[in-house]
C-alpha cells in the first residue's frame, strides 16, 4: 500500500488500541495490542508520518533509531542486589531502567500526555547482541525487566533486505505477534504532501514529467545509485534557500541529494530550463495578465514539455499565493476567536488578560508537542499582535481611580476594546485585499491558458495540479472560480488526464532514446 493508506491504517490501529469501555478499561487488552511493523524502502516517509499521526491522534511520541543503541542503553545496566528467599540470602542480578522506557516516562512528565506512541526505527537492523532483546520487545513489549507503560502503542519500522545488508529476518513466532504493513513509493500521494509542505515547484513539475525518477534504487558495477522522496524534499529546501542567496544549483549540487547520475543530470538541466522560461516568457507578467501576441505565438510553437514546464511554473507561483492566503486566514481566524472572547467578557477581561491568555494557550499547547510548525507560526503571530497592541495602548485606560469609579473603568476598557477592534479590522482588511489579489491572479492565469492552449491537454494538466494541491482546493472552495468550475466539469476529464500522462511517458521515452543515440 502507499504511505497515505499506511498512515490511516496506523491511526485506525492506535484509535482502536486506545479505545476504552465504560469502566475505563482498554477494549483491546495490552496483550492483544500487536506492535505495528511498517516495512518499506528507505526515504519514503515512514518516520515522518509518525509525527503527523501523533499530532492528529493527540498522543505523545517517543522515537528511537535502534541501530544507534547498545544492549546496555536499550535494556539497562546490570547491578547486584541481595534478596532473601526462605531463610537464605542470595545475590541477584537486576537491571537499571532502560533508557528507552525512561524516555517514555520523561515524555509523559514533560507533555502531560499519558498515552502515546513508542516508535522504533530500523528494528530489523540491530546488532547481534541486541537482536534477542528486540524479539523479546516485540513479543512481550518489554526491554529487559521494564515494561512499556500502559497506553503506549508500539510502532516499528524496517527496511526490506534488498536495501540493507544488516537486515535480520524475523522468525514466524515473532511475525505472528505483530501487525505488518508493507509500504511502496507512490508519487501521487507524495505530490499531495509536496504541495502542502511547499516543495519547490520545479521539483514537482519535473517529477510530474518524469514519474519514474521519483523513486529509483539500482545496483551498478560502481555501486548502488538511487533517488528517494527524502532526497527530493531535502534538495527542494536547498534550492529555495540557494535562490534567496542567489547561488546556482548545478548537477554536482543535485547529485549530493539525488545520488543517481542520470537523474541528477536530467533534473539540473530541467531546473536551468525553468529558470530560462521564467525570463523568456515573463512569468511574472503572465500572472498580472500581461502578454502579447508574440508571446502567445512563441509558446504555441514550443514543444509539449516546454508547455508543461510553463504550466508548472504558473502552478508553482499560484501555489505559494494560495498557501500564503491560507495561513493569513488561519491567523485572522485565531485572532478573531480571542477578540470575540475579549468582547464577550467585558469589562472583567482586559486587553492585558486576553493577551496573557493567548500566550498561556500557546505555551501549553506547544509543551504538549501537538502543534505543527505552521500552527505554531500562526499562534506566534496571534500572540505577537495582541502583545504589541497591549504595549501600545497600555497606560491609556484612564483607570486612575479603580475603586471609586468603576463605571469610568468600564467605559475606558470598552474604549480600549474599540481601538483593539479597529486594529483587528486592519488585519481582516489585509486578508480581504490579499484574497482579491489572488482571485484576480488566478483569473489572469486562466485567461492566459485559454488564450495560449485553449481547452487542451495543457489545461487538463493545469487543472490536475490544482486538484492535487491542498491550498488551491481550499482557496477555490472558499472564494470560487467560474473558470475552474467550467474547465473541471468536463465529462472526459479523467480520460484526458490519463492521456496527458501517457503522452508525458512517451515523451520521456523519446528523450531517453535520444540520449542513448
Amino acid at each position: 500500500m502507499n504511505i497515505k493508506r499506511a498512515k490511516q491504517e496506523i491511526k485506525d490501529s492506535i484509535e482502536a488500541y486506545l479505545a476504552k469501555d465504560e469502566f475505563g478499561e482498554y477494549l483491546i487488552p495490552a496483550i492483544r495490542q500487536r506492535p505495528i511493523l511498517l516495512m518499506g524502502a528507505p526515504g519514503i516517509g515512514k518516520t515522518q508520518i509518525m509525527e503527523q499521526i501523533a499530532r492528529e491522534c493527540k498522543v505523545g511520541l517517543v522515537s528511537y533509531t535502534i541501530t544507534h543503541h547498545t544492549r546496555q542503553s536499550a535494556v539497562g545496566l546490570p547491578f547486584i542486589k541481595e534478596k532473601t528467599f526462605g531463610q537464605e540470602t542470595f545475590s541477584v542480578t537486576e537491571y537499571t531502567m532502560s533508557e528507552i522506557i525512561a524516555s517514555v516516562y520523561e515524555k509523559m512528565e514533560k507533555t502531560g500526555l499519558k498515552e502515546g506512541i513508542l516508535f522504533i526505527d530500523e528494528i530489523n537492523c540491530v546488532s547481534e547482541t541486541l537482536a534477542p532483546m528486540m524479539l523479546q520487545f516485540l513479543q512481550g513489549k518489554t526491554f529487559g525487566n521494564q515494561k512499556v507503560p500502559e497506553g503506549w502503542v508500539i510502532v516499528t519500522a524496517g527496511n526490506p533486505p534488498e536495501y540493507n545488508k544488516s537486515v535480520r529476518e524475523f522468525d514466524v513466532v515473532t511475525l505472528d505477534r505483530i501487525k505488518r504493513i508493507d509500504v511502496q513509493p507512490d508519487f501521487e500521494v507524495w505530490k499531495e504532501y509536496a504541495y502542502e509542505q511547499g516543495i519547490h515547484p520545479a521539483v514537482i513539475s519535473y517529477l510530474e514529467l518524469r514519474r519514474k525518477n521519483f523513486y529509483r534504487m539500482e545496483n551498478t558495477v560502481d555501486g548502488r545509485i538511487f533517488a528517494t522522496a527524502r532526497g527530493w524534499e531535502d534538495l527542494s529546501r536547498l534550492i529555495q534557500v540557494y535562490e534567496t542567496l542567489d547561488k546556482e544549483v548545478d548537477r554536482e549540487v543535485v547529485y549530493q541529494y539525488i545520488q543517481h547520475p542520470m537523474i541528477a543530470k536530467d533534473f539540473a538541466a530541467y531546473l536551468a530550463l525553468c529558470n530560462k522560461y521564467k525570463t523568456d516568457y515573463a512569468v511574472e507578467d503572465l500572472l498580472q495578465g500581461k502578454w502579447t501576441p508574440i508571446t502567445l505565438g512563441k509558446i504555441r510553437n514550443a514543444s509539449l514539455d516546454e508547455h508543461l514546464s510553463i504550466v508548472g511554473l504558473l502552478n508553482g507561483k499560484l501555489s505559494q499565493l494560495f498557501a500564503d492566503c491560507y495561513f493569513m486566514d488561519a491567523y485572522v481566524t485565531k485572532l478573531y476567536g480571542y477578540m470575540t472572547e475579549y468582547r464577550d467578557n467585558l469589562p472583567e477581561m482586559t486587553l492585558e488578560s486576553i493577551y496573557k491568555k493567548a500566550e498561556n494557550d500557546f505555551q501549553t499547547t506547544k509543551k504538549s508537542e501537538l502543534l505543527t510548525k505552521n500552527e505554531e507560526k500562526v499562534f506566534i503571530r496571534t500572540v505577537d499582535f495582541l502583545e504589541k497592541l497591549w504595549i501600545e495602548l497600555r497606560g491609556e485606560t484612564g483607570s486612575e481611580d479603580k475603586t471609586e469609579n468603576n463605571k469610568a473603568v468600564e467605559i475606558s476598557e470598552k474604549d480600549t476594546y474599540e481601538r483593539a477592534k479597529t486594529a483587528f479590522a486592519t488585519e481582516a482588511d489585509s486578508l480581504e485585499t490579499q484574497t482579491e489579489y489572488i482571485s484576480q491572479t488566478l483569473q489572469n492565469v486562466f485567461d492566459f491558458m485559454e488564450a495560449a492552449f485553449g481547452d487542451s491537454q495543457e489545461m487538463v494538466a493545469f487543472i490536475t495540479e490544482l486538484n492535487a494541491n491542498f491550498y488551491s482546493i481550499w482557496f477555490i472552495r472558499e472564494n470560487g472560480s467560474d473558470q475552474y468550475y467550467r474547465h473541471n466539469k468536463g465529462l472526459l476529464f479523467d480520460d484526458r488526464q490519463k492521456l496527458i500522462l501517457g503522452q508525458m511517458e512517451e515523451l520521456e521515452n523519446t528523450m531517453k532514446r535520444g540520449l542513448k543515440n
